[in-house]
């Protein structure tokens, strides 16, 4: 497969090797997580952290079969630099912020551990069904190197799939790029077999997850290679590998100034006045963007 693309960013796309019962996700962010990263200023590590946490979002997200549905990352933290930590993918639209302690990072070592940046800390992944109403959820332990290995591991021990999840994050020429690959194994045959549950050591998943290894963080990160080219690299001695539609990614902050004051009215007016400055003024910031919006208590109607 020739690499005849460039620059290939803010993407995801599925795959699945039918001979294998295995499917899988690869995404790659650019200018979208550079945008994200841009408006906050964030120190290097804590940058590195959001990166790999919306480039997890994107993956696993992808995997909604409801258009409107949403997917939620979002960590709780023991007593750690990190207090909190964000992020949401819905239609193709991803976003996320940290809020984290400067004084006990700047104490941290320059590549702190998980355990440094979050202590005792949890990840709950949420799973939003819009076509239901369901709600999904799971909270696994922050064990581990990497973020990436709880997410692995919500997907063995709550949805008992096996799973391996791999992420990158470079810089090139000063703009952040990440990628990431999510493989896992599926029930055989459409008429459903039982899933694998504790069965990490079955043969056809032992022989993807060996090939999934091979791919380096540089790889996943590099953006003169096309994600096809990935994983043909990967799978090119399979006897087939299906390739899905492709999905664009973009930052989707859904702040909105009507819906702030929609919200605003709601309450008492006594309580709008005591939110307003001097001015009859109330800024409502947005932790995802960094926008404030200036709402008028005047002109707030419920």
């Amino acid at each position: 497969m020739p690499d005849t693309m460039t620059n290939d960013l803010d993407r995801a796309i599925g795959f699945t090797i039918p001979a294998h019962h295995a499917r899988g996700r690869m995404v790659r962010l650019g200018p979208v997580l550079d945008t994200i990263l841009s408006v906050h200023s964030y120190p290097p590590a804590i940058e590195s952290l959001l990166a790999e946490a919306l480039t997890l979002t994107a993956l696993v997200g992808a995997t909604l079969k409801d258009v409107n549905g949403q997917l939620t990352l979002q960590t709780q933290s023991g007593n750690g630099v990190v207090r909190l930590l964000v992020c949401d993918y819905r239609g193709g639209e991803i976003r996320g912020y940290v809020q984290f302690d400067a004084d006990r990072l700047a104490e941290a070592p320059a590549d702190p551990t998980l355990f440094a940046l979050f202590g005792q800390g949890y990840l709950a992944i949420t799973f939003d069904l819009a076509a239901t109403g369901e709600r999904y959820q799971g909270i696994v332990p922050l064990d581990g190197n990497r973020l990436a290995d709880a997410v692995q591991s919500y997907f063995a021990q709550s949805e008992q799939i096996p799973t391996q999840v791999r992420v990158g994050f470079a810089k090139h020429d000063g703009r952040c790029v990440a990628g990431g690959l999510l493989l896992q194994h599926l029930p055989e045959g459409e008429e459903g077999r039982e899933r694998l549950h504790a069965k990490m050591d079955h043969p056809e998943w032992e022989h993807v997850a060996t090939l999934g290894a091979t791919l380096g963080a540089d790889e996943l990160a590099d953006p003169a290679l096309p994600l096809e080219t990935l994983l043909w690299r990967l799978f090119n001695e399979e006897d087939e590998v299906r390739v899905l539609a492709s999905t664009g990614l973009s930052r989707g902050c859904r702040c909105d100034a009507a819906y702030i004051r929609s919200v605003l009215a709601k309450f008492p007016v006594e309580e709008q006045r005591a939110m307003a400055d001097a001015e009859g003024v109330i800024g409502v910031d947005c932790a995802f963007c960094s926008s404030t919006f200036p709402i008028k208590v005047d002109e707030l109607v419920d």
